[in-house]
């Protein structure tokens, strides 16, 4: 493990660990925890859990779309700016969305749950965002690097006021934010890991700071690592003086969010614990100052209110949608075309980074058929994704809204490696069907000392019984069920397995099938030359377990970062990576390229190295990869703004026709 990796990986907070699972699946934007309903998502800006019933569209930071962003278009601020109009629409009306929970907490230090965040964002913008073609843009700062990403300058907009008694937004504010509460060791902020104390921060002038990393990142923008809230100095300083977290944690001013002045479109006015929140245009938004990127900045937001609903169940959800009670929702595929159809809703389609995967059980609770484990050969994981017709999964369980999935890129991303599309096996289309399933299989077979075999298409154990397996899918997710099935069906035509499917909480599963239980001190197997930090999702090597045996589970959908492809270390760098409780073993020399992407020089070598990535990946199958869906969402027709791209302006430049 590089330097630093341990304790960097064993503190990884919630949000971060959101940032890399979905589990709701094919029928949720990726992006959502809990639920962000409302067809918005994003928590600081990365991409959190799925709710399972929803397709989400706008970001925490205002953006619609996945925060994981899109394709990567340059270096910097370089992009498009926002589509001129003859006339600058006057603010009317209300915007009303809904999604299916009520927030837990509104205070921007602590929230790291997706529906609040877009709540907070109403009222309260981050430092910067992303445009419909990927470009990075500023909301309350600027943020560049000169020498290649070691230090970062973070340069404040000047026209930036917290509410009365506060005064004006400075450096000195974020400043003393990074210092006194991520960096400390009392304060445990939802921003704590990503301002690790190896990352020396200085003010250097009113409006301008800097940020040293250990070392260069190119990406670190794209990390959402400095994405941060602006927070009143002096509203922290009596928490920071007592070291008082719980104070901090409930202080009035920042769960009402009291402090925002002219830091967001809106002001919020109500928010009930066991409901929504409402909010009043922001006669004084500061970025009424700022169209240089787009001229709707001007006069927005173009609505004098906005309101959040909680609006439970789905079909609630989709009926008000309808009727026109609400502006936005999230559309599941098997709905789609319904919606499409009506005249009373505009239906967005837009790409998104979590993917639909098979986990496959390599460590020692894994396998129940027999002895041995067949999940760890590569020809083995070979040979079930070569079973599976990732059609079924694209055009009958998603409707046509979704692609197939090769490796851990889409293919839309910059860093998807299609100068290599060779190397890339095609499993599930190209390469499909009983004989080069059984194919590869029968080489796993002959890797392993037990005498595994296939009696006609029947594969059986070395005493001749049926291979007999367990699959897990989350309960309550519906496509993500009736993706289990088509893969059940699938495995047991072309592999001549027996499979049962269980559908279990994802919470239960989580608790009880995911996570390996730890003692808290770190473990060694040095016949592999690896050394375990106590995480919860690999506390050890494949004799670790969890508390209940699975074989096969698809619960969780994961991040494939395509902003950003670094942060893939965490699931495939070597057999003590962070997230990696199903006990993966790479074959490739994962942890030098992965060293190597880290220190690349420019975006041409990094795109080079994570090719070499890709491409093992891709044979390897760490996971059995399946499917990319869709983002889904449905709006009202008079609502210009949104957009089919993986993000668009901020809510704040959206109005009604």
């Amino acid at each position: 493990m590089r330097p630093n990796d341990k304790d960097k990986n064993r503190y990884l907070n919630r949000r971060q660990w959101m940032a890399m699972v979905g589990i709701g699946g094919a029928t949720g934007l990726a992006g959502c925890l809990g639920d962000g309903d409302d067809g918005e998502d994003g928590d600081d800006g990365e991409n959190n859990e799925n709710t399972g019933d929803n397709n989400d569209g706008e970001s925490e930071d205002g953006n619609d779309g996945d925060d994981e962003q899109g394709v990567d278009t340059g270096d910097e601020d370089e992009g498009s700016s926002g589509e001129n109009v003859d006339e600058l629409p006057e603010p009317s009306g209300s915007y009303v969305t809904a999604q299916g929970t009520t927030f837990s907490t509104l205070n921007p230090l602590y929230n790291t749950e997706d529906g609040a965040g877009t709540a907070i964002a109403r009222a309260l913008d981050q430092g910067y965002y992303f445009a419909p073609d990927g470009s990075r843009k500023p909301h309350h700062y600027e943020l560049n690097t000169d020498d290649g990403g070691k230090v970062w300058t973070f340069k404040l907009r000047e026209n930036l006021q917290f509410s009365d008694p506060y005064g004006q937004v400075t450096a000195e504010d974020y400043v003393y934010q990074i210092q006194e509460l991520h960096q400390s060791s009392w304060a445990a902020t939802a921003d704590s890991t990503s301002w690790p104390s190896e990352i020396t921060v200085e003010q250097t002038g009113e409006f301008e700071f800097q940020a040293e990393l250990p070392s260069a990142q190119l990406l670190w923008p794209e990390s959402f690592d400095p994405l941060l809230y602006p927070v009143p100095k002096a509203l922290l300083e009596p928490y920071v003086i007592e070291q008082d977290t719980q104070g901090l944690r409930q202080d009035e001013e920042l769960l009402e969010l009291q402090f925002t002045g002219n830091l967001g479109p809106f002001t919020l006015d109500t928010w009930e614990r066991s409901g929504g929140t409402r909010y009043s245009r922001n006669e004084n938004y500061y970025m009424h100052d700022h169209t240089e990127e787009n001229e709707l900045f001007e006069k927005s937001p173009y609505f004098e209110s906005a309101e959040i609903q909680v609006i439970k169940e789905q079909s609630s959800r989709l009926g008000a949608l309808e009727a026109g009670e609400i502006d936005a929702a999230g559309i599941p595929p098997e709905r789609a075309e319904e919606f499409q159809s009506k005249d009373s809703v505009s239906v967005y389609v837009s790409p998104q980074p979590y993917n639909e995967v098979l986990s496959v059980n390599m460590r020692d609770n894994g396998w129940s058929a027999g002895p041995g484990n067949l999940f760890r050969y590569n020809k083995f994981r070979q040979a079930m994704a070569a079973a599976i017709d990732k059609t079924l999964i694209t055009d009958g369980v998603l409707r046509g809204f979704g692609t197939p999935h090769y490796t851990w890129q889409p293919q839309w991303s910059k860093w998807y490696p299609s100068d290599r599309e060779d190397e890339i096996p095609k499993f599930g289309t190209e390469i499909y069907g009983k004989e080069p399933a059984m194919s590869r299989a029968k080489e796993a077979f002959a890797e392993s000392e037990y005498d595994y075999g296939f009696d006609g298409d029947t594969m059986v154990t070395p005493e001749g019984d049926q291979v007999t397996l367990s699959w897990i899918s989350g309960a309550g997710v519906d496509t993500r069920n009736k993706i289990a099935e088509v893969c059940v069906q699938e495995l047991e035509k072309n592999l001549g397995m027996s499979i049962n499917l269980e559908l279990i909480n994802p919470t239960t599963y989580d608790q009880n099938y995911f996570q390996t239980p730890s003692d808290g001190e770190p473990t060694e197997a040095e016949s592999i030359d690896a050394s375990w930090d106590a995480g919860r999702f690999n506390a050890g090597p494949r004799s670790v377990t969890a508390s209940e045996d699975w074989d096969m589970a698809n619960v969780y959908g994961l991040n494939t970062y395509p902003r950003n492809p670094i942060p893939s270390t965490a699931f495939f760098d070597g057999p003590e990576a962070y997230f990696n409780a199903v006990g993966y073993y790479p074959d490739f020399n994962a942890k030098e390229l992965y060293d190597k992407a880290e220190s690349a020089g420019s975006r041409d070598e990094l795109k080079s190295i994570m090719g070499d990535i890709f491409v093992n990946v891709a044979q390897e199958q760490p996971y059995i990869m399946l499917a990319f869906d869709d983002s889904i969402s449905g709006y009202d027709p008079e609502i210009v703004g949104p957009t089919e791209t993986f993000t668009t302006w901020p809510v704040s430049t959206y109005y009604r026709e």
